[in-house]
């Protein structure tokens, strides 16, 4: 790409190779602990440095509403997205209590909710106030795309600013795996019915519909797939838009990016399309139950850390993979050598 976020840094492969090394001078069988060795390894490659910290992370979670809404596309209204950032600034969602459990910092973004919304913790950095009806207009222009984009990658630099070594991105907005699964047919060349699953609940003849609707959409639109801004401007949501920005400001930092369920996966996916760089930075922190997820992160070549049958958003499936990121740099930083506890290895010295 990339003219919508500063240079990224390329993943330090020789740092990378070398905690691996050091990994196996650690008092246990070489690659006895899996998948936290293999973290350990990306961390340092990220972040430059052969003893990497994720503490303190940050939660952004960024809000939007979708003219899709008015297709009857979700089991809850509109209105839920406005009165979920109220909760999320009163504390009381999924993500504040996971969020208070890693003592990360939280941020909601109202990058496009419908209604005016305010509370503790909620920055307004409002695009526009919900996107159009991607079944009957275009979802957005590319110049409000490109400063959704933007508004995200302000999140990152404030979550930067604010010393955190690690971002983990959610999001709510009423209609937006409708949004999502649009988005993701059309970068993949998926069938729409292997994508749409029950988002908040729709199920028998209102996910036909759902189906339906977006499938006729993506017809309407002309979308240029070689494009991802022409798909996130015509299919997308401002809240995936900043998703995508945020993710490419963290990586410009050599900030790890935590990547939540099927929405923010969907971002990622828009992201690695306007720059590949970014690809080596997303840690994939598990995979939902909404069917296209697998999809997405097949597409992104990713393998989750978890599997548990989530299928909510905000970012909380990613802040329950939070601890396996502290406990890979903990194992690096505090576990000892053979050299230091003297302990023969497996050559016998």
């Amino acid at each position: 790409m990339n003219d919508l976020s500063p240079q990224i840094p390329s993943f330090d492969t020789a740092c990378a190779e070398r905690v691996g090394r050091y990994l196996d001078t650690l008092t246990k069988p070489p690659g006895s602990l899996g998948r936290l060795e293999s973290l350990a390894v990306t961390l340092a490659g990220i972040s430059g440095e052969d003893f990497p910290r994720v503490t303190p992370p940050a939660v952004v979670v960024f809000a939007a509403d979708h003219g899709v809404a008015e297709e009857g596309v979700s089991a809850f209204p509109q209105s839920v997205t406005a009165q979920m950032v109220v909760n999320f600034a009163a504390g009381g969602a999924a993500i504040n209590v996971l969020a208070r459990r890693l003592e990360a910092r939280l941020e909601v973004v109202d990058v496009g909710v419908a209604t005016a919304v305010s509370g503790p913790g909620v920055v307004h950095d409002k695009v526009r106030p919900g996107t159009g009806n991607l079944a009957r207009e275009d979802a957005m222009s590319r110049d409000e795309a490109r400063a959704a984009i933007e508004a995200g990658q302000r999140a990152a630099e404030r979550a930067a600013k604010a010393g955190c070594r690690c971002l983990i991105v959610g999001e709510m907005g009423i209609a937006n795996t409708t949004a999502s699964s649009a988005i993701l047919a059309v970068l993949t060349g998926a069938p729409v019915a292997e994508l749409v699953g029950p988002g908040t609940g729709v199920a028998g003849e209102a996910l036909a519909h759902k189906r339906s609707v977006i499938e006729s959409a993506i017809a309407a639109r002309g979308v240029d797939s070689e494009d991802p801004m022409d798909v996130l401007a015509r299919l997308g949501g401002l809240e995936i838009a900043a998703m995508a920005g945020a993710y490419l400001g963290a990586a410009a930092r050599r900030m790890p990016v935590l990547v939540d369920g099927f929405i923010a996966t969907v971002a990622a996916l828009i992201a690695c399309r306007l720059d590949p760089a970014l690809h080596p930075y997303l840690i994939f922190g598990h995979c939902s139950r909404e069917p296209g997820h697998a999809r997405a992160l097949a597409a992104l070549d990713a393998d989750p850390l978890l599997d548990l049958a989530l299928r909510l958003g905000e970012g909380s499936g990613a802040a329950l993979a939070f601890p396996l990121l502290e406990s890979a740099t903990a194992i690096l930083a505090e576990m000892a050598t053979f050299a230091d506890a003297g302990v023969d290895n497996r050559d016998g010295h």
